[in-house]
């Protein structure tokens, strides 16, 4: 068990930053370079500090110890970055919510480190935040969901409220609160919306296993399937991250390797199909004469290119988060709640019938 140094009075003295340095067996600066994000570390390092962190109940600033149950009337969001549209859109609904409730609004990113992300709540939690809203793709492993399911209980020890935004519940005995879209359904319907057009060579682009955007789509995507009685082929999944240039990429990658073996595409989000369309046409080939193409977000370039879409209710997804987690502030004894907002088709001018002996 660890136990804190006490001070001559019998109290327990806050926890320093040697202290954390000393329990993980590295250097001071390290410690503080890992928490700051500012300087890259190996993952064993970054991971036995954050392990001394926890353990030690660390927090960097001294004075908010002090300050412990003050609010500083704000509400915090990390994302992995502040570029991408899907990102910078949930953000904008969490900004107009806390101006609304009267709040400030911090915003960090990660950069997609999940190490960043728990030092990044952390640091959140030293602020006072009243609420910090997590967002978006995550890897969804048991040693993840076991340190957040840590810093959910510590922040709501210090009257704060940890809020899952397109993510997973870390299970019912966590004091988080869960916001999300209904990734697989609006999978399963564009899909569906393809198959319905006659289309059942559908390649996905952007399968990407362990990470709870791409999974919960390529199931949605193979529910369809199967519920169409078309065989699922494994071969149309191609691997990729969530970004315009791995979906130029995956296109020319296949077109490379023979002629199309698909009638149509599925990407992952707007910003592949974007970058898959531009492939496609450089080979010849046009959306949707010559292949038809869906994808998922509802965000630019969505409607430039005339793109059929799931669209997501980004600045709602925001907006409901920062609601939710100040009313449970008002009633903490009431239930953790696990909120899902629908999602819908847009149509557009992508996707061209064709007869299913066709495809």
């Amino acid at each position: 068990m660890v136990r804190r140094a006490a001070s001559e009075g019998g109290e327990r003295r806050p926890t320093t930053i040697r202290d954390v340095a000393a329990h993980a067996g590295v250097s001071v600066a390290t410690v503080s370079r890992i928490l700051s994000g500012s300087y890259p570390s190996a993952p064993a390092t970054r991971s036995k500090v954050m392990k001394a962190v926890r353990e030690l109940d660390y927090v960097a600033n001294a004075n908010a110890r002090n300050l412990a149950g003050a609010s500083s009337r704000s509400v915090a969001i990390i994302v992995n970055s502040v570029v991408s549209p899907h990102y910078a859109h949930v953000a904008q609904g969490v900004q107009t919510q806390a101006a609304l409730e009267g709040k400030l609004c911090i915003v960090g990113t990660t950069g997609g480190d999940p190490e960043r992300e728990l030092a990044t709540v952390q640091l959140m939690r030293q602020e006072h935040a009243e609420c910090v809203i997590l967002v978006g793709n995550v890897v969804n492993n048991d040693a993840y969901r076991e340190r957040m399911a840590d810093y959910a209980r510590a922040l709501a020890a210090a009257g704060s409220q940890l809020v899952l935004c397109g993510r997973p519940t870390l299970g019912p005995d966590v004091p988080a609160l869960v916001v999300e879209y209904d990734n697989t359904g609006g999978a399963y319907a564009i899909t569906s919306h393809l198959l319905s057009a006659g289309h059942r060579r559908i390649l996905f682009l952007g399968r990407h296993e362990g990470y709870t955007t791409s999974d919960s789509r390529i199931t949605g995507y193979r529910n369809a399937l199967a519920d169409h009685r078309v065989p699922h082929d494994p071969g149309l999944e191609a691997d990729g991250t969530m970004e315009r240039s791995e979906g130029y990429r995956m296109i020319r990658e296949r077109l490379a390797a023979g002629p199309p073996d698909f009638t149509a595409v599925f990407a992952g989000n707007d910003l592949i199909a974007a970058g898959a369309r531009q492939a496609l046409r450089e080979h010849g080939l046009r959306v949707p004469d010559d292949v038809s193409m869906v994808g998922f977000d509802d965000l630019p370039p969505a409607a430039d290119i005339d793109l059929t879409t799931v669209h997501v209710p980004h600045e709602e997804l925001g907006r409901t988060a920062v609601r939710l987690a100040l009313e449970r502030r008002q009633d903490k004894a009431a239930p953790a709640q696990h909120v899902l907002l629908g999602t819908h088709i847009i149509v557009r001018d992508s996707v061209r019938p064709i007869r299913p002996d066709l495809g």
